[in-house]
């Protein structure tokens, strides 16, 4: 009995993980799988007036951090979490790099990782992002190797990378 609840754990932990972030992979896309965009580039399944939102913000952020650089817009085609246009997750979402990061720091991961940079999601409301952060903070607590700073500013979410020092967070924090 508590080999299985030991192992009913540790699936439960694996799925939560694999629902709030991006992953390290060395595999390349399946065959017949959407290919990320870049951003600001609108899908069919996204109306542009979305696509802005997450955009917008981080035209803001790139104007003021000179390291930072759009990564990739988040679609319903593209999402790796599938939680686009979902009722209570994000509106819109792009992801962003940060030169600080060392290449080899980051050697492996998908090009949406938020390791990368970071991420700016979008919500309908602040109490939604609120939620997200907290959903995303207590899966990390746990398991330090998951660590990313988050930002609440109303109803955005600005997901950042751990391997930026705190104050380099901060700076970010702050450009918002």
């Amino acid at each position: 009995m508590r080999r299985t609840t030991l192992t009913l754990l540790a699936v439960g932990l694996l799925t939560a993980t694999a629902a709030c972030s991006s992953s390290t992979t060395d595999k390349p896309a399946a065959a017949g799988t959407a290919a990320t965009q870049p951003a600001g580039a609108a899908s069919p399944a996204q109306p542009a007036d979305q696509a802005a939102d997450a955009s917008a913000v981080l035209a803001k952020l790139t104007a003021a951090v000179k390291t930072v650089k759009t990564g990739v817009q988040v679609t319903a085609d593209n999402d790796p979490n599938h939680l686009l246009g979902r009722p209570g997750q994000y509106t819109s979402k792009v992801t962003f790099s940060d030169s600080r990061i060392k290449a080899a720091d980051v050697e492996g991961e998908k090009e949406d990782s938020v390791n990368r940079g970071g991420a700016i999601e979008v919500f309908a409301t602040e109490a939604d992002a609120k939620a997200r952060s907290e959903y995303i903070q207590g899966i990390v607590k746990g398991m330090p190797a998951l660590m990313e700073y988050d930002y609440v500013h109303g109803p955005v979410l600005v997901r950042v990378s751990k391997l930026l020092t705190p104050d380099q967070a901060k700076a970010l924090q702050a450009a918002i």
